[in-house]
């Protein structure tokens, strides 16, 4: 059976931040979860695409010649090698649309890297 996926249900069971949750799947892309709030870490993909989609709150996308705001209902697609930084000043919500191989962290790595993405 085809069930139907409400995302602030999902955003609900959990609490902590920069820490995707796969919600779904489509052809080669995991469609993900995630609470956002404060910085993030300057990366980039080499190969993968990334979609941010606000559905709480406000984001900032950083780029190295400037930066784009987000609100509710807002999305950005930030292409392949192009170096970038979420930001948040306060808690955000957001879908992210991202091919099943992409790393959080990108080519930076380190700590906030999520490794075995909980499923929910």
């Amino acid at each position: 059976m085809i069930e139907k996926v409400n995302l602030a249900h999902k955003l609900s069971l959990f609490a902590e931040r920069w820490t995707p949750k796969i919600v779904g799947e489509v052809n080669d892309a995991h469609i993900k979860v995630v609470k956002l709030e404060g910085e993030f870490v300057w990366h980039h993909h080499e190969h993968e695409d990334e979609l941010f989609l606000v559905v709480h709150g406000q984001m900032t996308m950083r780029f190295r010649d400037g930066d784009v705001v987000l609100d509710e209902g807002e999305m950005i697609i930030v292409p392949r090698g192009i170096e970038h930084m979420p930001f948040a000043a306060r808690e955000c919500h957001i879908v992210l649309v991202e091919p099943k191989s992409t790393v959080n962290t990108g080519n930076a790595g380190g700590e906030r890297t999520a490794h075995d993405l909980e499923r929910i």
